[in-house]
């Protein structure tokens, strides 16, 4: 299949944009093609579409969430999202907490199938750990990253290594974040680091807390994983999903998928923890392959 991806940027290493080019890599394995200078025999849009043309060629639509903040105009933005769902012939959603919300909202689709992100393993593999020479007097290295936008929770992120980690471990803070939320001679902010780099930091790091609240299936949470590192995750959206059966997870309480204050989370208690019981593979390979099958399955319907 000759396949046009839409609403992208390569150039950006963000969750969306890293996984669309790990796809494109393992796709191209399997004989597809992402050439836009030929006519494409599917449409693969992340999140929405506004092009005009091709509509003879079957759409399909990969969600990673919709809006619900009441602080914004949610359903305006959710306008053209739902548009494109109505109109693809396919939609992929990435956890089972992001079908279960969108479904909610926009009805169910009669063609859709549940695909998790997937980790390059290759490249990982190898990946070798990061050398910082600021690091070695430490036992064990704790890291997390994202863009860091309220809901993300990084004070809660921060609290907890504060709270649980020994006076010989550190944190390690990917993204850029306005200010430190704490200074401690164990905690270092080193802004936005590229893939290369994360991964490396990921191979020398034992844990990665990612306390989101409602995130529906994290990048950066499948990468750590595949990396070797111990996620610790809220159990609210669809992170729990994905980070494994060894993960720690905070038990906080379930949402009704009603609007809400998404920038106002609530706080969390660290005693309360639940036992993972998903297991969902992370390869890229095998993610790739299910991509495939399903747009090639569903073109032949479509026909």
């Amino acid at each position: 299949m000759n396949i046009h991806i839409e609403n992208v940027n390569l150039q950006s290493t963000s969750g969306p944009n890293h996984f669309a080019s790990k796809l494109i890599t393992y796709m191209s394995k399997f004989g597809d093609s992402f050439d836009i200078q030929i006519d494409p025999d599917v449409r693969l849009c992340f999140i929405e579409t506004s092009r005009q043309g091709f509509d003879h060629v079957p759409l399909f639509q990969r969600l990673d969430g919709i809006y619900f903040n009441v602080t914004q105009a949610y359903k305006v933005q959710n306008t053209n999202i739902q548009r494109t769902y109505e109109k693809a012939d396919g939609v992929i959603f990435q956890s089972n907490f992001n079908k279960e919300l969108i479904t909610r909202y926009f009805g169910k689709h009669d063609n859709s199938i549940i695909l998790h992100n997937g980790a390059d393993m290759e490249f990982i593999n190898n990946s070798k750990p990061l050398e910082a020479s600021t690091l070695n007097k430490y036992e064990n290295i704790w890291c997390c990253a994202s863009s860091w936008r309220p809901h993300k929770r990084l004070s809660e992120n921060i609290r907890y290594f504060l709270e649980h980690s020994s006076p010989l471990d550190c944190l390690v803070v990917c993204g850029e974040v306005d200010k430190e939320i704490i200074k401690d001679k164990r905690i270092f902010y080193v802004g936005n680091l590229n893939i290369k780099q994360l991964i490396s930091l990921y191979k020398r790091s034992a844990y990665f807390i990612h306390l989101a609240w409602l995130d529906h299936c994290p990048n950066v949470v499948v990468d750590a994983r595949a990396s070797g590192c111990q996620i610790i995750c809220s159990s609210t959206g669809g992170t729990k999903e994905i980070a494994g059966p060894d993960a720690i997870i905070i038990e906080e309480e379930a949402w009704d998928f009603k609007p809400l204050d998404l920038y106002n989370p609530p706080k969390l208690y660290f005693d309360k923890k639940l036992n993972n019981v998903h297991d969902i593979s992370y390869n890229m390979g095998t993610v790739a392959q299910e991509y495939h099958n399903f747009m090639e399955k569903s073109q032949c319907r479509s026909r």
